[in-house]
């Protein structure tokens, strides 16, 4: 059984992506994102809704929260580096803010 390799972005590629993603920065070869929210709640909520579409898509953020900060960090470990998966998801998240 062969699996499809999935396509890391290239560095034009991401630059593109970025001027389609207000808010998201490229750190450390990763889409970031931090966002605040009124409270606790809200941001738990904003995250829950995240993980219920990442889970959906099969690619999961590394994020943390505290109190009402999200922080998150999207990449594709299968390639090492962006891929198409990542911009998918920043537009996801960005749609849910």
């Amino acid at each position: 059984m062969t699996t499809a390799r999935i396509a890391r972005l290239e560095p034009a590629e991401i630059a593109h992506a970025l001027t389609t993603l207000p808010g998201w920065s490229l750190h450390e070869g990763k889409l970031h994102r931090t966002l605040k929210f009124q409270d606790f709640v809200s941001a738990f909520g904003f995250m829950t809704k995240v993980a219920l579409i990442a889970e959906r898509m099969d690619h999961h953020p590394e994020w943390s929260n505290v109190y009402n900060t999200v922080n998150i960090a999207l990449t594709t470990h299968d390639c090492d580096g962006l891929s198409a998966r990542d911009v998918k998801l920043a537009q996801a998240v960005s749609a849910i803010v």
